[in-house]
């Protein structure tokens, strides 16, 4: 029986194939709109085939399976398989992919090479969210990593050569130390390289503190985790508008999904005796991203630096160990996601008009572009944790299960609920600072005396940018106003996860 699973492999290859039979700039928009449009309904497909094998087998970890051995002599699989974490992953890394492509409709030069390089990218996101095996999801992170060197380098602006080539040496200073992670987990764990075996065997107490320590800053690096997070502002400031979209929206997010899935459920043991040391890296990184911001001028700086912030919360709420803020964690990937590729696409709309990001040289914008501004607006009500949108349920489920009383610190710490309490409280002041910079940058923006007169000359969005932006819109809406449709699939995700957190942490 046909996986659906490979569908997420087999679309982009094929995308990647038709691309490069296309001759005109049109047959590659066209192509390209096909393949982001079979991913989407897939991944909205695969929700409903997920829903149904849960209902059959509702106590298997992982559910969809497949694996086909790929290297005989080191136990390598080709192994594939989802859980409700990984289902929203996807269904989020299908929606920016749609968004992208159409936010991407006017990307010249070298239109057809963008693309390649850009479904490229994409392949190696949902081939990474569908991994099983530890070299399988190694390779498709450095899939997803490669093309951005390119897509920056060539297609940014600013300094694009400068944060291309900053960008990609951290991450594969990240991925360096990732590998020798792996490689220590499976000599460690029985010389087996899948995520379900590892967890039934346990990695080797003598070594779990050094491998958790590599994989978890290995991925952190990718997730903006300080004092590693320095590329991402220059990257996202250099990058292309539908790159930046699909880097702060889901590559971010292999960042925090790795930190959960490697580090923190195959070495839960070391989690609860070092966990407490990144839970203070993180949240300086909650608060040092949202205060930044503040001080920032270019839109896609100031965007950058609220991604490290609301990245730092994943990370924050995964190191609580306990179901609820796991929980706020998927749903503030998920919602940062939607918001951050919306504040991307539309700061690229404005940037293309204006031929500016600076925030002083604008004003007045919603006399000029409705219906951009009236997006701007959502996007930051999203960001600042309104009600009704997608960003208050996240937070208030992040704040709520750092809050609960657990003992998995106190053999370290003590008292391992002060210590958590204490981050939790410096944690929460990130609301404030972001209404601040939010705020801030609305009312200079959108509102007062227009800056430039020859700003009343531009146009509003085009067909093509309203279906990118509606779609991010109205997915931040439905997450906000209806949470529990993220629930359902997230549900019985977690309490196997936290069993076997809580039974081989201490």
């Amino acid at each position: 029986m046909f996986n659906i699973l490979f569908l997420f492999v087999i679309i982009p290859v094929l995308t990647l194939g038709a691309l490069f039979l296309t001759r005109n700039v049109k047959q590659v928009r066209a192509v390209a709109a096909t393949g982001a449009s079979l991913l989407l309904i897939a991944a909205l497909y695969l929700c409903y085939v997920f829903l149904e094998a849960r209902e059959a087998d509702p106590a298997a970890p992982m559910l969809l399976k497949a694996s086909y051995m790929w290297f005989e002599p080191l136990n390598i699989h080709f192994a594939v398989g989802v859980d409700g974490i990984s289902v929203l992953m996807i269904l989020l890394s299908a929606i920016i992919v749609f968004t992208g492509t159409f936010a991407s409709w006017k990307i010249e030069p070298l239109t057809k090479e963008y693309f390649l390089w850009f479904i490229l990218l994409s392949t190696g996101v949902f081939g990474f969210f569908i991994s099983i095996d530890l070299f399988t999801m190694f390779m498709f992170y450095e899939v997803a990593l490669i093309p951005m060197y390119l897509l920056i380098g060539v297609w940014g602006s600013g300094n694009k050569n400068y944060a291309a080539m900053k960008l990609t040496l951290m991450l594969m200073g990240g991925s360096a130390l990732l590998l020798i992670s792996i490689l220590g987990i499976y000599y460690h764990a029985g010389e087996t390289m899948n995520l379900v075996e590892i967890a039934a065997n346990g990695v080797d107490l003598e070594w779990q503190n050094a491998l958790f320590v590599g994989a978890f800053v290995g991925f952190g690096v990718l997730g903006a985790m300080f004092p590693f997070h320095t590329w991402s502002p220059d990257g996202h400031a250099s990058a292309p508008t539908a790159v930046s979209m699909l880097h702060a929206g889901v590559l971010m997010k292999l960042g925090g999904y790795g930190c959960f899935r490697v580090a923190i459920y195959l070495m839960p043991h070391a989690a609860s005796q070092l966990g407490w040391i990144f839970m203070i890296l993180t949240g300086i990184s909650v608060v040092y991203g949202a205060f930044t911001a503040c001080v920032k001028t270019d839109l896609k700086y100031i965007n950058a630096y609220s991604s490290v912030s609301h990245c730092g919360l994943v990370l924050f709420a995964i190191l609580m160990l306990n179901q609820t803020a796991m929980s706020g964690a998927v749903l503030q990937m998920l919602s940062h996601g939607l918001m951050t590729a919306l504040f991307f696409a539309l700061i690229g709309m404005i940037y293309g008009r204006t031929h500016t990001r600076d925030v002083r040289e604008m004003g007045g914008l919603m006399q000029i572009m409705p219906f951009l501004s009236v997006g701007y607006i959502i996007a930051g009500l999203a960001s600042l944790g309104l009600p009704g949108l997608s960003g208050f349920i996240a937070e208030m489920t992040i704040f709520l299960g750092s809050f609960e009383n657990t003992t998995i610190y106190n053999a370290v710490l003590g008292d391992g609920n002060l210590f958590r309490h204490a981050f939790t409280i410096v944690a929460t002041t990130s609301i404030v600072i972001t209404a601040v910079y939010i705020l801030r940058v609305v009312g200079k923006l959108l509102f007062g005396p227009v800056q430039n007169e020859h700003h009343r000359k531009l146009d509003d969005a085009h067909w093509y940018e309203r279906l990118s932006t509606v779609t991010l819109m109205g997915a931040i809406a439905v997450l906000g106003c209806f949470p529990d449709l993220a629930n359902l699939i997230l549900r019985d995700s977690f309490a196997p996860i936290v069993e076997h957190i809580m039974a081989f942490a201490q």
